[in-house]
């Protein structure tokens, strides 16, 4: 059974940063393509960043440069840094897994930038 558990969300004023983990159990890290999505209030969940064996990292234009995605596999834990946070980062921010041709996301955790 996957399981992917994010923490470290919180609430930043405008150019902190914060760091995001997500552990996960139940699949191995170099056969699966990990990610970090987030949703805004009324808006659709957006790809922020994503990683997988074998390949660089890809990012969101509009985390570019602020943001870096990061794994740990003896750890089985997903990271992402985020740097210079703007409000407009504000959103519930989710883990995911792609692996087998199936599809797992964690809880979500909230990131919160004030101005």
């Amino acid at each position: 059974q996957v399981q992917l558990v994010e923490s470290g969300g919180g609430l930043v004023q405008a150019g902190g940063s914060l760091r995001l983990s997500c552990t996960a159990s139940g699949i191995i890290f170099r056969y699966v393509v990990m990610g970090w999505y987030r949703q805004a209030p009324g808006k659709q969940r957006e790809l922020v960043a994503r990683i997988f064996s074998g390949g660089g990292p890809n990012y969101a234009d509009s985390v570019k440069g602020r943001f870096t995605i990061s794994a740990d596999s003896a750890k089985n834990t997903l990271y992402l840094q985020m740097n210079s946070l703007e409000p407009e980062d504000t959103a519930v921010y989710y883990c995911n897994a792609y692996t087998n041709l199936r599809e797992y996301w964690g809880q979500g955790t909230q990131v919160t930038v004030s101005s």
